[in-house]
C-alpha cells in the first residue's frame, strides 16, 4: 500500500525528463541543420581586440600666436601584430634590416650589447640588468651569455653573425615594447618618401608606413629650457599608470619644461578601433569606435621676438666679459616679467642648447662644464647682493623704523656687539634715496641692527624671496638667510643678510617677480609661463589667462614710492647712470656684485620701467661677471627690445583676429 504513491511521483518525474531531452534534442537538430550557418560565422567571429589610433599631439604658441613647438607629417615604418602572427618574424625583419641598410636609414634597437663580435655590454647598468632578468640569466652573465640566449630564444642560428645581432636587437625591442595587438611596434621613424616607396611596394603583410605628426620646432634654439623635450616611455615613467591613462608604450611624452609640464592638455586622446577576427587569427572586419581627438595649442607668455633679443644678448654680453681682468663669466640669465600679471615675457638661459641636435649632442651636453642644460633662469641660485637691499628698505618703511627724510651717518665702520663690518666708501649723512643710489652698506648695517632677522624675512617672504615664484616648469625655491637655515645664527649674519650676504640666494625669477611685486602696489602673483590653452584649432578656450594671486603684501603706498624714487636715483645718478642717465623712459634699477666663496664676484641687475607707470621688470645674472653695472647692457637691450622695436605683431586685439 505504501509503495504505490513512490512508484507514481518516479513515472511523473520521468516522464518530465523525456520531455525535456525531447526538447533539447529538437532544439540541437534546428541549431545544427536549419541555423548551422548562422552558428558557424559566430564561432568564426568571436575574438576582437581593440587597438588605439594615436592623436595628434597639441601645438605650442607664443603670447601671439607664433608657432615654438609645432607638427608635420612624418612617415614611420610600423609593425602590426594582427597580421603578423602567421609571418616567418625573422625572415620579415631581415628583410625590412636590408632595405634600411641600403637607404641609409636607422631603426630602433635598445638592445644593451654592442654590435661587436664576440658581444660587448654597453654603459648603462640598468638596462643591463633588464635583459638578463628578461632572459633569465644570473647576475654574473657575460655579455656573450646574453648573446647566445637570444640567439636561441628568437630561433636565430641559421642567419650570419651580422644578422643575427640586428634582428635580435629589433626583437629583443618589441617585447621590451609589450609589441602585441593592441600595441604596434613603430621600427622606424622619420622614413624618406623613396624608402616608403619600397615599403609599400613589397606589400609585406603586417608591414606598414604611417602617417604621423611629428614634433618640429621653428626656431630650434628659441627657449629650449621652456618648451622642453618630449621622448619615448621608458619604465622610470611608471608605465603601468601611463597605460592605464591609455598611452601605448610606443607613445612619446612631454620630458621636461612645457612639453612635460602640459603633457595632459597637449597629448590628445586617441581614438580606438576594433579588430574582429575568426578562430585562426584572420581579421574578418575593422571597426572604428573613436576618432582620435588632437591635444590643445598651449599659447605661451613668452614674446617669441623678447626671447630671441633676450637670448642673443646675454650669450654677446658673457662672451665680451670673458677672460677680462675683473671678469671671468662663462654662464648667466635673465627674467622679463610682467609686473601687473606676473607673466614670464623671456627667460634666457646662456650656455644653451639646440633642439634640433639634441638627442645627437645629449652626451656632449651633459659633460660641458657649463651644464648648458640647466635652466639657470629658473634653477640658478645666486646671492642677491645689493639688489637685496629694496626689499630690506622696504621693510625698515613699513616698520617706520625710517622714514624717506630719516638719515645716517656712514663713517665707513660700523660696529656693534663686539663686531666690526665695513662700508666701501665715506658717505657722510644719507638718507634711503642716496643709500640705494650709492649702494652703501653702512646704511643697511643700520637698518639691520634695528628690524633684527624675523622682520626681515618676514617682509621678504611677502616679497617672495626663498619661496617658489609657482611657474608650471621645475624651478628652484632658493633660501631665505636665516636661523631656521643656519642653527648657529647671531648677530654678525643678520648684518650680512642685509646686505644680501650670509646664505641668501635666489633665483633671477625670483628676483623678478620681487621686484615687480614691489612695483605694481604690492600684490604677489603667482609666475606662468602658460597664457591659455586652446582648442587645436583655436576655437575654444580650455584655460584662461586669469593671473592668480598668491598674497596681498599690504606695504603702504608711500613706502613703495621712496624705493621707486630710490631705485630711479640709481638709473640717473648712481651705480647705472652710464646706460640709463639719458635713456628715452625713466628706469628704475639696483645694481649688486654678489660676494662668492670661490672664483670673480656675480654681477645682478633687476631694473623696471617705466619709472611712472611699470610694465615689466627684469632680473640678471652673470655668473664671475664682476659688478652689477657690467650687466646693464644687457637690460638696456630688453627694454630698446619691448618698449621701441618695431614689432611685426600684434596688440592682443590684433592677435585675436588673425587665430581663427
Amino acid at each position: 500500500m505504501k509503495k504505490k504513491p513512490i512508484f507514481k511521483r518516479l513515472a511523473v518525474i520521468s516522464g518530465l525528463m523525456a520531455v525535456i531531452m525531447l526538447v533539447y534534442t529538437a532544439r540541437f537538430g534546428y541549431m545544427q541543420l536549419v541555423q548551422a550557418d548562422y552558428y558557424r560565422s559566430l564561432s568564426d567571429t568571436t575574438y576582437s581586440q581593440t587597438v588605439s589610433i594615436k592623436a595628434a599631439r597639441g601645438e605650442i604658441l607664443d603670447r601671439y600666436g607664433r608657432p615654438l613647438a609645432q607638427n608635420r607629417q612624418s612617415q614611420n615604418i610600423v609593425l602590426n601584430a594582427i597580421y603578423l602572427q602567421n609571418a616567418d618574424l625573422n625572415a620579415t625583419l631581415l628583410t625590412i634590416i636590408n632595405l634600411l641598410n641600403s637607404s641609409g636609414q636607422t631603426w630602433r634597437d635598445e638592445l644593451p650589447l654592442t654590435t661587436d663580435n664576440p658581444a660587448a655590454y654597453t654603459t648603462d647598468t640598468a638596462e643591463i640588468a633588464d635583459m638578463k632578468e628578461y632572459l633569465g640569466l644570473n647576475d654574473y652573465a657575460t655579455a656573450q651569455n646574453c648573446y647566445d640566449a637570444m640567439v636561441q630564444k628568437y630561433g636565430l642560428a641559421r642567419y650570419s653573425a651580422e644578422e643575427q645581432r640586428s634582428i635580435m636587437g629589433i626583437r629583443y625591442t618589441m617585447d621590451a615594447r609589450d609589441f602585441s595587438i593592441a600595441n604596434p611596434f613603430t621600427l622606424a621613424e622619420d622614413i624618406s618618401d623613396a624608402t616608403a616607396l619600397k615599403i609599400k611596394e613589397l606589400n609585406i603583410p603586417g608591414v606598414q608606413v604611417d602617417i604621423v605628426p611629428v614634433r618640429e620646432y621653428v626656431e630650434t634654439d628659441i627657449a629650449p629650457h621652456i618648451i622642453g623635450t618630449i621622448g619615448p616611455i621608458y619604465a622610470e615613467d611608471d608605465w603601468e599608470t601611463l597605460r592605464q591613462q591609455g598611452y601605448a608604450y610606443d607613445d612619446r611624452i612631454g620630458k621636461s619644461g612645457i612639453e612635460q609640464a602640459m603633457e595632459e592638455y597637449l597629448r590628445g586622446e586617441p581614438g580606438v578601433q576594433r579588430v574582429i577576427m575568426d578562430s585562426s587569427g584572420n581579421v574578418v572586419e575593422v571597426v572604428t569606435e573613436s576618432e582620435p581627438v588632437a591635444g590643445n595649442t598651449v599659447m605661451l607668455t613668452i614674446d617669441r621676438d623678447l626671447q630671441r633679443v633676450a637670448q642673443d644678448s646675454l650669450a654677446e654680453l658673457v662672451n665680451s666679459l670673458a677672460g677680462q681682468e675683473d671678469s671671468d663669466s662663462h654662464a648667466g640669465a635673465v627674467v622679463v616679467l610682467d609686473v601687473n600679471t606676473f607673466e614670464v615675457l623671456a627667460a634666457a638661459t646662456y650656455p644653451s642648447y639646440d633642439m634640433e641636435t639634441y638627442n645627437n649632442n645629449y652626451s656632449s651636453l651633459l659633460q660641458n662644464e657649463y651644464n648648458p642644460l640647466y635652466n639657470r633662469a629658473l634653477q640658478g641660485v645666486y646671492p642677491p647682493g645689493s639688489t637685496f637691499k629694496p626689499a630690506i628698505a622696504l621693510a625698515a618703511l613699513q616698520e617706520n623704523i625710517i622714514t624717506e627724510q630719516t638719515t645716517f651717518r656712514c663713517v665707513h665702520t660700523f660696529s656693534a656687539n663686539d663686531m666690526t663690518f665695513r662700508c666701501l666708501g665715506y658717505h657722510g649723512s644719507i638718507n634711503v634715496l642716496t643709500a640705494l643710489e650709492k649702494s652703501c652698506n653702512y646704511f643697511f648695517f643700520e637698518l639691520a641692527d634695528r628690524l633684527q632677522i624675523s622682520k626681515m624675512n618676514y617682509y621678504c617672504q611677502l616679497l617672495g624671496l626663498g619661496l617658489p615664484t609657482g611657474i608650471e616648469i621645475s624651478e628652484s625655491s632658493g633660501v631665505l638667510a636665516g636661523p631656521s637655515v643656519r642653527s648657529s645664527w647671531n648677530y654678525g649674519d643678520t648684518i650680512q643678510a642685509a646686505i644680501g650676504q650670509s646664505d641668501n640666494v635666489f633665483t633671477p625669477i625670483q628676483m623678478a617677480a620681487y621686484i615687480s611685486t614691489i612695483v605694481n602696489g604690492g600684490t604677489r602673483y603667482s609666475a606662468h609661463l602658460v597664457k591659455e590653452i586652446r582648442s587645436y584649432d583655436m576655437q575654444e578656450t580650455v584655460k584662461d589667462d586669469t593671473p592668480t594671486v598668491l598674497n596681498e603684501t599690504g606695504f603702504r603706498a608711500d613706502a613703495i614710492e621712496t624705493i621707486k624714487k630710490g631705485m630711479l636715483s640709481v638709473s640717473l645718478e648712481g651705480t647705472a647712470r652710464s646706460i640709463f642717465s639719458n635713456y628715452p623712459i625713466e628706469v628704475g634699477a639696483k645694481t649688486g656684485t654678489a660676494e662668492i666663496s670661490n672664483g670673480l664676484d656675480h654681477g645682478v641687475f633687476i631694473a623696471f620701467a617705466p619709472y611712472d607707470d611699470p610694465e615689466i621688470a627684469v632680473a640678471a645674472v652673470i655668473e664671475n661677471g664682476g659688478h652689477g653695472s657690467s650687466v646693464a647692457p644687457l637690460v638696456k637691450d630688453i627694454f630698446d627690445q619691448y618698449f621701441f622695436a618695431e614689432n611685426e605683431v600684434y596688440n592682443d586685439q590684433q592677435v585675436n583676429t588673425l587665430l581663427p
